[in-house]
């Protein structure tokens, strides 16, 4: 499933293509929630274009290879740090963080 989509976000375009799905809290309260423009980070990190998909989500851009470090640590210490719950605290925080801050009087340039 996770493959059909990818290959959908490869060859359609969502900011150019009304099929894909809208998010339902930018839909319902008018805010960016820390995953909008995702979709859209995703079709331009398929296709090469790493500061756009950072002006469509940074949080997304940047969680990626950070967790790949993660996991390659992990994995060269035989001992995934997934078990390690500070890594996961971080990482939710930060993303509250993004969310609170992308939608702040000002911060426009942030917004998806």
């Amino acid at each position: 499933m996770l493959g059909i989509w990818v290959g959908l976000l490869f060859f359609f375009d969502p900011e150019h293509n009304e099929s894909f799905l809208p998010c339902p809290f930018h839909w319902l309260t008018g805010l960016f929630c820390p995953g909008c423009g995702a979709q859209r980070a995703v079709h331009d990190l398929l296709h090469g274009s790493i500061a756009e998909a950072a002006s469509h989500n940074a949080a997304l851009v940047t969680s990626i290879p950070l967790l790949g470090l993660q996991w390659g640590i992990g994995s060269w210490r035989r001992a995934p740090l997934t078990h390690d719950n500070r890594v996961v605290w971080a990482w939710c925080a930060g993303l509250l963080a993004w969310g609170i801050v992308r939608n702040l009087p000002g911060l426009e340039m942030l917004a998806p």
